[in-house]
């Protein structure tokens, strides 16, 4: 395969192409769900091969892929890709810029403590089933699923600079659900909740230990449905890790991708309330807010030698003491927008275009034990696990509603609530940030399913949090 990929960058060396790359991928992934303890679903996928190739020809991008690798469909793709660019070209105001990058050849193998693709499938479902069962029987439970996801994906990269990096990954995502009814209401719990992919094997399957919390969240379920709601307008909330990586995610991620200020996403992922102008002086946060980009911790599931268009991984400031100073960008965004390229250029599989995406998206940690600002916390909320969300286009204004609450007097956490809600306006809520754990409480979350694009891409990301604090934030809609 690595012959073919050079062949083909070889075609591409041209002296009308300002420059080139080609990406390949091949995607492993298999998925396990039981529904009410039986296994209703088994899939694998292995090998799913695609080649994408992008061109720059006079100041604009053409981009072709194929899922065929036979000669004659990679021909006409690099065709399609040059078409693309040149008929494009026409319709440009202004040339994308590209500054040259120094070549990088370099090879990344994560090697998992346990490899899914290699384990048998006996023993995943009924290591899987034995959590399943665990959740039925109690007549208060009217539905529960137990889901896993697990992903491999090997990929080349090569550009006309020289850059060429190989790279395999591992990732898994599982999770267990159950719904409580009374005949009146139902209540959910998940567990380890939404944002729970990680980078690795079927370890990370094992390590979340969810036979040990089979009981916790059937109980928790259970209690929520005669369990109290809010009822203040406004409230201290400390906002447990899980859902916070969610938060984050769309209020600050989406938010500073550079595409949404430049107007690209918005028929379909949305755009931004941010302007070119803001950045360097706009205050999103409190001095406590320190957020940035960090495409080379190997332990999150967006690392990277180089994005896919040649860009090394970067660790890159977003806000710095409440401060926006960056935006994710990509080579031709960072020169509109006056900034260094912060290799966020990505794709889902090789025939996909790369697009602007998060990939280790964090809140630094502050100080100090969850249980320490729990009792710091004279009156208020914790809260955790996602049930339902939404924020509008712009990124600005928000509702969240989570799975379960406790409530917080004197610094003790006393009787749980339903399904706490909050909404915000993205700065101000920011800025009531006032209280962050510290590194001993600061883990990663991730997803497999952030969505963007047209036609659509599934991407996988990780953001690092620990809980963290909010002050006066609305709770209740009346306010």
């Amino acid at each position: 395969m690595k012959e073919l990929i050079k062949s083909i960058i070889n075609k591409l060396d041209l002296p009308t192409i300002t420059y080139a790359d080609v990406r390949f991928t091949s995607t492993d992934t298999q998925s396990i769900y039981f529904e009410k303890g039986d296994l209703k679903h088994f899939s694998t996928d292995l090998d799913s091969k695609a080649i994408g190739i992008r061109v720059l020809k006079n100041g604009c991008w053409g981009f072709a892929g194929t899922t065929i690798l036979s000669d004659e469909s990679i021909d006409k793709a690099i065709k399609r890709a040059i078409t693309n660019a040149t008929l494009g070209s026409k319709f440009r105001t202004k040339p994308a810029v590209f500054k040259p990058l120094k070549p990088i050849v370099e090879t990344y193998n994560f090697l998992p403590l346990e490899d899914p693709f290699k384990m048998n499938d006996e023993e995943k479902i009924n290591y899987l089933e034995k959590i399943a069962k665990k959740l039925v029987g109690n007549e208060k439970i009217v539905y529960s699923n137990v889901y896993c996801e697990l992903y491999r994906q090997h990929k080349i990269f090569t550009n006309t600079e020289g850059t060429f990096v190989e790279s395999t990954v591992y990732d898994s995502m599982p999770m267990m659900y159950v719904l409580a009814s009374n005949g009146k209401e139902t209540m959910c719990r998940t567990y380890p909740g939404h944002m729970n992919g990680h980078r690795g094997g079927f370890e990370v399957v094992r390590g979340t230990e969810m036979e040990k919390h089979t009981d916790e969240i059937i109980e928790q379920a259970i209690k929520l449905l005669d369990a109290p709601r809010i009822t203040e307008e406004r409230a201290d909330i400390i906002i447990g890790g899980g859902h916070l990586a969610l938060q984050l995610h769309e209020s600050v991620g989406h938010a500073t991708e550079a595409d949404r200020i430049l107007g690209k996403e918005i028929s379909y992922a949305g755009k931004t309330f941010i302007k070119p102008e803001m950045i360097g002086n706009f205050k999103y946060g409190s001095e406590l807010v320190n957020i940035y980009s960090d495409s080379r911790d190997e332990h999150g599931m967006g690392f990277h030698i180089v994005d896919d268009e040649g860009t090394p991984g970067a660790t890159v400031d977003i806000i710095k003491k409440g401060i926006l100073l960056d935006q994710q960008n990509s080579q031709e965004s960072a020169a509109i927008l006056g900034l260094q390229p912060t290799s966020n250029m990505l794709a889902t599989h090789g025939d996909d275009i790369p697009l602007i995406r998060m990939t280790n998206f964090c809140l630094a940690p502050g100080k100090g034990s969850l249980q320490d600002l729990i009792a710091n916390t004279e009156n208020g909320y914790y809260i955790d696990f996602t049930k339902t969300w939404s924020i509008d286009d712009n990124r600005n204004n928000f509702q969240f509603t989570t799975e379960i609450g406790w409530k917080i007097e004197n610094g003790e956490l006393k009787h749980i609530v339903k399904e706490p809600t909050y909404f915000g306006i993205t700065p101000e809520f920011w800025a009531a940030c006032d209280g962050i754990c510290g590194e001993e409480e600061w883990k990663y979350h991730g997803t497999f399913h952030c969505g963007k694009g047209e036609p659509g891409q599934a991407m996988h990301l990780s953001h690092g949090v620990a809980p963290a604090r909010f002050k006066n934030i609305v709770c209740n809609v009346k306010a």
